[in-house]
């Protein structure tokens, strides 16, 4: 394997049934578009032997661990979105976690804010990071972004 392979690490980002899922409660429009390219980036991955994280949101069920602004969908009767254990928290069909993949849980917004990604990486010499799902925010603050087939060729 190549050393540019073994020190990058793919990133799978909330690709869960209650973000990608029509009529879902936390449905991010365009989700069930990119499932396609998230499925096949994680085939490239996996060809060339790069580490996949899956970042994946899971909730109490009670919404204890929620953003005070969310706790409203976790009372009697709601759907708790991404609860722990739910079809909701599953990730999206056709994608699939397998030995040797790690998998981050996070209750926020950003996997790097209280969780143990950054030292996932540091300790496992991971120095290139490819990330699927979310670009159009990171493009928004300043990350170098590459679409698939630029990534599928690049040299970086």
């Amino acid at each position: 394997m190549e050393e540019k392979w073994s020190q990058t690490a793919l990133l799978v980002i909330d690709m869960q049934n209650d973000f990608i899922l029509p009529g879902a409660p936390m449905h991010v429009a365009g989700g069930p578009a990119i499932v396609p390219a998230v499925v096949k980036a994680v085939e490239i991955a996996r060809d060339h032997g790069i580490s996949i994280i899956w970042v994946v949101r899971e909730h109490d069920p009670f919404g204890r661990d929620v953003e005070l602004f969310r706790r409203h969908l976790y009372g009697d009767g709601k759907e708790r979105p991404t609860s722990k254990g739910t079809k909701g928290a599953e990730l999206v069909e056709g994608l699939v976690i397998e030995e040797g993949d790690y998998k981050v849980v996070k209750t926020r917004f950003s996997a790097f804010f209280a969780t143990n990604l950054h030292s996932l990486l540091q300790s496992n010499g991971i120095k290139n990071v490819v990330v699927v799902a979310n670009i159009y925010d990171m493009r928004n603050v300043g990350v170098a972004t590459l679409m698939l087939q630029e990534w599928c060729s690049s040299d970086a």
